[in-house]
């Protein structure tokens, strides 16, 4: 008897293909479809980046060129590779004076890609001001100083967008609320923080949030990986790594860069999307639309069929003028996929605006955006007698 590698190497595609089906989530990504997805807006690309990510060269578990392979096979456009500059702890076995290391093996691994390696650092000091990244910078070694604030000024000098790292962090927060300090209020006045992370790795924070609207700064999302995604995700069972979704007028570095500094961002943790109202609506206008609309025969009941082009299992709450036929209130769209709803216009219309409150998407703390679909329908043939 074959053993079970054997087995399943001995195994036809079609077999295999089968056992996978079977083992695939009911909802979100399956192993065999992990790539994330998002649709482009009307005038800019929708680039999904990770632009916190840890390596041996630190911290991590993994040699540099793995979170490229990782990055390719969940889709992603962009990466940082931002190791910690000042913790070290496999110096005795990995030396290396040059903090530019991992980013080189890195972008030498993505040299035949189209994948965007973006060159980073973590700046890692107590708080104040705690923990930020520093990506699109030249040269990450000159921001290795005493002062922290020399290292944000050095990177600013650079040319780097900065963005502050899990605020809440219990071990620098306890309480796990994100606060400014005095420290970080002179960042601010001196234009060195430019985005916050509101998603670090399995924690959102409502008070993150608060602070980049109250200080117009880049809504950030990120994995923080050190060991491998697939496990600290779970991505064979279905689950994703936060990113951050950026809208680019195209997939260069340079119009990245210009995307994340005009703050165009949402965040995808979750199966939640998180981010300003201006760039979360064009999202789900993009990402959620009425495919076809029918009346039931010798009924005023429209059938709408809502087509989903997104990652997102929406979760959707009919906030309409009109009643829905087989729902309750709520109703839930898959991820690439489609679902009829029966609504209740009581006379027949041509046009009619279904309004949902999307329950899977945050433009403030505790707030949801109302999604509003315009509906257009034949009437209903009148009956014969």
């Amino acid at each position: 008897m074959l053993s079970c590698p054997t087995a399943l190497r001995a195994a036809s595609p079609l077999f295999l293909a089968a056992l996978t089906a079977l083992a695939a989530p009911a909802f979100g990504h399956s192993p065999a479809s992990r790539v994330i997805e998002f649709p482009d807006l009307p005038d800019y690309q929708t680039l999904v980046g990770d632009f916190h990510q840890h390596t041996v060269f630190s911290d991590g578990s993994v040699w540099p060129n793995i979170r490229v392979q990782e990055a390719t096979r969940d889709g992603l456009d962009a990466i940082a590779i931002t190791d910690h500059l000042e913790y070290q702890p496999h110096a005795a076995d990995i030396p290396h004076p040059d903090r530019n290391r991992a980013h080189v093996i890195a972008s030498k691994a993505a040299k035949d890609q189209t994948l965007l390696v973006i060159r980073g650092a973590e700046v890692t000091r107590k708080m104040p001001p705690g923990h930020a990244n520093a990506i699109f910078i030249q040269d990450a070694n000159p921001l290795l100083t005493a002062d922290p604030i020399d290292a944000f000024r050095e990177a600013s000098r650079q040319g780097a967008f900065i963005f502050w790292n899990h605020p809440s962090w219990t071990k620098q927060t306890p309480d796990g609320m994100a606060r400014l300090t005095p420290m970080h209020e002179q960042l601010l006045a001196e234009n060195l923080i430019h985005g916050i992370e509101v998603v670090n790795e399995h924690e959102f924070s409502d008070e993150s949030l608060q602070i980049a609207l109250d200080r117009n700064l880049t809504i950030m999302g990120n994995s923080d990986i050190h060991d491998l995604v697939d496990w600290t995700h779970q991505v064979p069972e279905g689950g994703h790594r936060p990113v951050t979704l950026v809208f680019a007028r195209e997939k260069t570095e340079a119009a990245l860069k210009d995307a994340l500094f005009a703050r165009r961002t949402v965040v995808w943790f979750d199966n939640t999307l998180i981010g300003r109202a201006e760039w979360i609506e064009p999202l789900l206008a993009a990402s959620l639309t009425v495919a076809s609309a029918t009346y039931q025969p010798g009924t005023t009941v429209l059938a709408v069929t809502l087509q989903n082009h997104s990652d997102a299992d929406f979760r959707l709450r009919n906030v309409s003028a009109y009643q829905l036929h087989q729902h309750a209130s709520l109703v839930e769209i898959p991820a690439h996929a489609t679902a009829t709803i029966l609504v209740k216009p009581v006379d027949a219309l041509t046009e009619i605006e279904l309004r949902f409150e999307v329950l899977n998407a945050i433009t403030a703390p505790r707030v949801h955006p109302v999604l509003a679909l315009q509906v257009s329908a034949e009437l209903p043939a009148p009956e014969t007698p």
